[in-house]
């Protein structure tokens, strides 16, 4: 994901309503999100749909991860051999 440039990348609403196939196509162009503004406040932040493909496959390795490590601490896991031995039980033995 590109970076967030403030002179280009903060758009209130009103111009994005205006200029919105021209913003989508540099959204698609740069990758870098835009923040939508409502009355001088951030209102919503547009991302072009691969960064948010990105984005959200990197949240599900990053969970899968923890709840790899909080197995591990809490003892939920199984012992190497034994899934080795089970594998092979079910996948039949492969060299």
């Amino acid at each position: 994901m590109s970076n967030l440039r403030v002179a280009e990348d903060i758009v209130p609403l009103s111009d994005f309503k205006a200029r919105a196939s021209e913003l989508l196509k540099r959204l698609a162009e740069t990758g870098a999100p835009m923040v939508i503004t409502q009355n001088g406040r951030a209102a919503g932040v547009l991302l072009a749909p691969a960064e948010f493909d990105a984005l959200t496959e990197r949240i599900r390795f990053v969970n899968a991860v923890a709840k790899g490590l909080e197995d591990s601490r809490s003892g939920n896991v199984v012992p190497h051999e034994s899934m080795v031995a089970e594998a092979q039980t079910r996948y039949g033995h492969q060299e």
